[in-house]
């Protein structure tokens, strides 16, 4: 079974910003699969279904993004997921918008969000893909960029980088995180 968790604020009032780009993916996932997101236990919201003969556990914690691991900690437990079977998606400001990158294991960088995903599974070693979501034209501006609304300019760059991290987990669940990297980075 893989968890596959798209990480976001909630998303009534956070829906339409940057900081929701895994949210987005487990949505276009969902749709792609008909599976419903419809449970609310874990500290999140979640949906379990198949992708590719496989089950999968589709959640999106509720937590706001810098307690994420919390929910992601209390499903892997009850249903003894390992680390190796877990796909993470989140925003990257340090990738374009439109580029998605793929990696096997590693450190959360400056993302508060995978900071507290490793601090509560005490591994680095699970698959993560990053969506690039670009940097402020000003360092300052940086909160307001990444939980502000999407000008209508960027949404379609950003709406590729989404479904190119949809495309990335179906590839994972079919092939392996090696050939997903190789076809996606």
């Amino acid at each position: 079974m893989y968890l596959i968790v798209g990480l976001g604020n909630p998303e009534e009032d956070y829906s339409n910003t940057r900081h929701n780009m895994g949210f987005n993916t487990i949505n276009k996932l969902a749709k792609q699969y008909n599976i419903e997101i419809n449970k609310s236990k874990f500290k999140g919201l979640y949906g379990v279904g198949t992708i590719e003969e496989k089950k999968v556990i589709l959640l999106k914690p509720q937590t706001y993004m810098n307690s994420s691991g919390e929910s992601i900690r209390e499903i892997i437990d009850f249903y003894k997921i390992e680390a190796k079977d877990i796909i993470i998606i989140y925003d990257d400001i340090d990738i374009a918008p439109g580029i998605i990158k793929v990696r096997k294991k590693g450190g959360p960088g400056t993302h508060n969000g995978m900071k507290s995903v490793v601090e509560h599974l005490k591994t680095q070693e699970f698959a993560r893909i990053r969506v690039g979501i670009g940097s402020p034209k000003y360092k300052d501006d940086l909160i307001n960029y990444v939980i502000g609304a999407i000008p209508e300019e960027d949404i379609e760059k950003l709406d590729k980088g989404t479904t190119l991290a949809k495309d990335a987990i179906i590839e994972i669940i079919k092939s392996g995180v090696d050939i997903a990297m190789n076809k996606y980075n």
